[in-house]
């Protein structure tokens, strides 16, 4: 149960105060974008969790959120609305963007902290109309309570700090995600890591023995070893829209290079997939991530 600490500070950038409560996974900090009049970063204990303009929910602020958006919109033709499963709530970054840009979507979010939805719910308020059903419980306890087949889009950004839990990065979990995803639906993964890039090539070696088509996403720094950053992981039963992908992910203001095929299993340099077992929880970030 989250400790009865709630305050407002003014920012020290000037402007709308921030909002500062303690949540079940630590200090999480609303913060107000300069730029954005209804404009909001959260953070939990210092590390970047979600970016929300209330005025705006199709704006995605955060590069790993917008290579997400492109998968959104890959998913099905524009507009038609999707089932989708959220694993890893935070502000609603991405449950927002679906229900702004696929009207009648249906999409459920499993979020663990329940203290952090109860702020988000306050401080950031989504469209009561939006088929947005959240349930705070671990996202693998919520994956496991949605049908066979439900969805059309399943959607993995969760994070204790800024580590993924290892129960979160194994084959059997993986094996229950394409148990939800249809037929021709879609598997996204926020991951991050860095130098020498061991969790990424698990990832990947894990996600090839489950979907017999994967792509990656990510800055082709990150993917060259040269600094920790993300990389969204793309899965599907059946091919995936590649040129697309590619085109939209190399025209972002950061752009992103798209790997897949043999080229993306040959990164993964021979290494073992990840079982309940053996996994581990995702590398901590350097502390000169988040400056």
């Amino acid at each position: 149960m989250a400790r009865a600490r709630n305050k407002r500070a003014g920012d020290r950038r000037g402007g709308s105060p921030a909002v500062v409560e303690e949540v079940d996974g630590g200090l999480a900090e609303l913060l107000p974008d300069r730029e954005r009049a209804r404009g909001w970063t959260l953070l939990v204990d210092g590390a970047p969790q979600s970016h929300v303009d209330l005025d705006d929910p199709a704006y995605l602020g955060f590069e790993y959120q917008r290579r997400l958006g492109h998968v959104i919109d890959l998913v099905a033709p524009p507009g038609r609305p999707v089932h989708a499963v959220h694993l890893g709530g935070g502000a609603l970054t991405l449950a927002r963007y679906v229900a702004a840009t696929r009207p009648r979507s249906t999409q459920q979010v499993v979020e663990r902290d329940a203290a952090l939805v109860r702020l988000v719910r306050r401080e950031l308020p989504w469209d009561p109309n939006a088929r947005i059903r959240v349930r705070s419980a671990d996202a693998r306890e919520g994956l496991a309570k949605v049908p066979d087949g439900w969805a059309d889009l399943v959607v993995a950004d969760v994070f204790s700090g800024a580590r993924t839990p290892a129960h979160l990065t194994s084959g059997e979990f993986l094996t229950d995600v394409r148990r939800v995803v249809r037929a021709g639906g879609v598997y996204a993964a926020n991951l991050t890591d860095g130098p020498p890039l061991a969790h990424l090539r698990g990832q990947i070696a894990t996600a090839a023995g489950v979907f017999p088509e994967l792509a990656l996403v990510a800055d082709p720094a990150v993917l060259r070893g040269k600094r920790f950053g993300n990389a969204v992981l793309v899965a599907s039963d059946r091919p995936l829209p590649l040129q697309d992908l590619t085109r939209r992910a190399a025209s972002d203001p950061h752009s992103a290079r798209v790997e897949h095929g043999r080229p993306l299993l040959d990164f993964t340099g021979g290494a073992a997939p990840v079982t309940d077992a053996s996994a581990v929880a995702s590398p901590a970030p350097p502390p000169s991530a988040f400056r």
